[in-house]
């Protein structure tokens, strides 16, 4: 095997489709039950569907544009809007930039980007060692994996985890760039109404200043046959109160819902979803990171390049796909 790819999120499937357009052999470890990381739609109900990770994205560069033209041909994906309401009276001003979902959820972006990739889901990398000819991995099933090359797309602090937990040292330089990375965590809530909403076109209200900063409608977003919201806490107000009772939060979530509601409508059920490492606040400037000193290693994800968001993944992912093809080359 020429390289393992740790993480099918976005960073992490990009870099697979990269270093396949280039020749090489890849395999993508997963430890969720499905590809996508933070693309993640969840069913709710009967009919129900919810995105309670990326909510949208937004275009900024010619290289996703081109993807995206693609995605719009085949009508994988559509524009859902150009900017949201803060809640108040006046609408607020969009910023030029469309934000695109995907038909059936944002989890679907990702299902579509895996075709024909050998993915192993639901496996956790417990293993990680260096060797004469690359890296040995072994999974939580047990699986032992081999490659010349590894790209590791978990947030930054896990991938550090990992490597700390199996005696693996980085050069300093690059330790200590990776260990200035910094997340925030979302508090989610996952709201199944029965009623009707009175959300602003076209069907979502972000306020940063509010504690719940995200409030939107899946249906009117047009993935949901049933009535389903998706709230966001900031990352101030999750990072206090992430280890509160979850009735305490779930309260504070359903609180920012209610205003919303038409006359007579209830929210009649709440999950509660915790993102850990859900925004990158502190940045790595460059869009992936090669470590010095081992067989080829590099790091990748959305808190690479200094852009966040949805883009800043896929991006990362192309670089660091790029980059360990010229390291095995």
């Amino acid at each position: 095997m020429d390289a393992i790819i740790i993480g099918a999120g976005m960073a992490g499937l990009m870099a697979a489709q990269t270093l396949r357009e280039r020749g090489y052999s890849i395999q993508l470890i997963e430890r969720g039950r499905s590809v996508g990381g933070r693309l993640a739609t969840r069913r709710v109900g009967a009919g129900g569907l919810a995105d309670h990770g990326a909510q949208f994205f937004t275009v900024r560069s010619d290289t996703l544009q081109t993807w995206v033209d693609r995605w719009l041909a085949q009508d994988l994906v559509y524009v859902w809007g150009e900017g949201w309401s803060d809640g108040s009276v006046k609408r607020s001003a969009g910023d030029g930039h469309a934000r695109y979902a995907c038909h059936g959820g944002m989890n679907a972006l990702a299902k579509h980007l895996a075709r024909n990739l050998d993915i192993s889901i639901n496996r956790l990398v417990t293993g990680i060692q260096p060797d004469d000819s690359g890296w040995t991995l072994e999974d939580s099933a047990g699986s032992v994996y081999q490659s010349k090359g590894l790209v590791m797309t978990p947030p930054v602090p896990e991938a550090l985890a990992l490597l700390t937990k199996n005696g693996i040292d980085l050069r300093e330089d690059d330790h200590n760039a990776l260990r200035r990375i910094r997340f925030g965590p979302c508090l989610c809530g996952i709201h199944e109404i029965e009623g009707g909403l009175e959300l602003p076109a076209p069907g979502a209200v972000q306020n940063f200043q509010a504690n719940v900063y995200w409030v939107a409608d899946n249906q009117a977003k047009g993935i949901s046959q049933t009535a389903v919201v998706t709230s966001h806490a900031n990352a101030k107000f999750s990072r206090q109160n992430w280890g509160a009772p979850e009735a305490d939060i779930v309260r504070e979530l359903e609180s920012a819902v209610q205003p919303y509601l038409k006359e007579g409508a209830r929210i009649i059920r709440t999950q509660l979803k915790k993102w850990r490492y859900s925004v990158p606040l502190t940045t790595h400037a460059d869009d992936c990171l090669l470590a010095d000193g081992l067989p080829p290693l590099v790091f990748a994800g959305d808190a690479f390049g200094g852009r966040g968001r949805v883009e800043g993944a896929f991006l990362s992912g192309i670089a660091a796909g790029n980059v360990l093809a010229d390291a095995l080359a």
